[in-house]
């Protein structure tokens, strides 16, 4: 999976389609990523030891990775990844539209 947890992404398809968040957390075994602020559900919350109160709370649910392209702030778009392998040996992430590094 080529997007980890930190990266700024744009929502390509969906509800949310449109929108720019940050990665907060990835799983690379469902393909999934949460991306704050997106794909936004309510989850009701019976009061218990340790959330006293209950209520209705609202929180982000995992969107697909193929919904989704890592934000280039050069290209001021979503972009594709690469990979390329420094000299050093080191294989670092690339963007396909300015052939810049992230991270």
């Amino acid at each position: 999976m080529r997007i980890k947890k930190g990266d700024t992404v744009v929502v390509i398809a969906g509800k949310d389609k449109g929108k720019k968040g940050k990665v907060l957390q990835s799983f690379p075994k469902q393909d999934r990523v949460i991306v704050e602020g997106v794909n936004m559900i309510s989850k009701h919350q019976k009061p218990n030891q340790q959330a006293q109160q209950g209520g209705i709370i609202h929180r982000e649910a995992p969107v697909h990775v193929s919904n989704v392209m890592v934000f280039d702030k050069k290209a001021g778009k979503g972009v594709r990844i690469g990979y390329k392998t420094l000299t050093t040996g080191e294989k670092v992430r690339v963007s396909k539209k300015t052939g810049e590094e992230i991270d």
